[in-house]
């Protein structure tokens, strides 16, 4: 069964600029939303208005056709990977999936060839790369419909690039995913479908030429 997540009517000021104005979007389990947007287009605030850390000046959001009013009522629905690092620096890595994972999936999670050699370490021994993919597994791993990236590529060796984008892929199989990133390049390798944010607008592009002709790209650059 597919489920839906639709996010309408978007409006948010900041100070006397519109950061976003009358943004949608909708995407359904098995998708790969690509966000897409220079510096300052309002794509880190849309995604925490989505998860309910930023209040908005206006918004709708429906899951399975059913308003959600509530923070509260989102969190069991929407995981959220935000740009800056949550996993208490003290804990182990043995620590954060005991705490995070569900008892049942456990076994499976750390049978990662990648985790296996860390589980035993703080996480404040872990390199950038380590750490990111950590927090991506285990935001990816939640029982969540719908996941919110922001800027997951951060900090990942070529290797690992390969590996987050088919922790993505397999997460498709249960999950919607919106995500956002300055390596566009990777985002329009894994998206299903291509969102750019401009002038605080959302335009759901057709095909990825149209990241050139609405100024995103330029020529050559896809």
């Amino acid at each position: 069964m597919k489920h839906v997540l639709e996010v309408d009517s978007v409006q948010k000021t900041l100070g006397h600029k519109k950061v976003l104005s009358d943004v949608f979007l909708k995407c359904e389990t098995g998708e790969v939303i690509g966000l897409l947007g220079r510096n300052g287009s309002g794509k880190s605030t849309l995604l925490k208005i989505i998860f309910g850390l930023v209040a908005a000046d206006e918004k709708f959001i429906r899951i399975d056709w059913k308003t959600k009013y509530k923070t509260s009522e989102l969190l069991k629905e929407v995981s959220y990977l935000s740009q800056n690092h949550f996993i208490p620096k003290h804990f182990t890595v043995k620590k954060a999936i005991a705490l995070t994972v569900e008892k049942s999936r456990r076994s499976t999670f750390n049978t990662d060839a990648f985790l296996q050699g860390l589980l035993d370490k703080k996480i404040d021994r872990l390199s950038t790369g380590e750490l990111r993919y950590l927090e991506i597994k285990l935001v990816l791993s939640s029982a969540s419909k719908f996941a919110l990236l922001d800027e997951p590529y951060n900090g990942l060796s070529p290797l690992m690039l390969e590996q987050v984008n088919q922790l993505i892929t397999d997460a498709t199989q249960h999950k919607g995913i919106i995500i956002t990133d300055h390596n566009y390049r990777n985002v329009l390798k894994i998206s299903t479908r291509l969102i750019l944010m401009k002038d605080g607008k959302t335009y759901h592009l057709k095909n990825q030429q149209e990241l050139i002709e609405r100024g995103y790209l330029m020529e050559g650059m896809l």
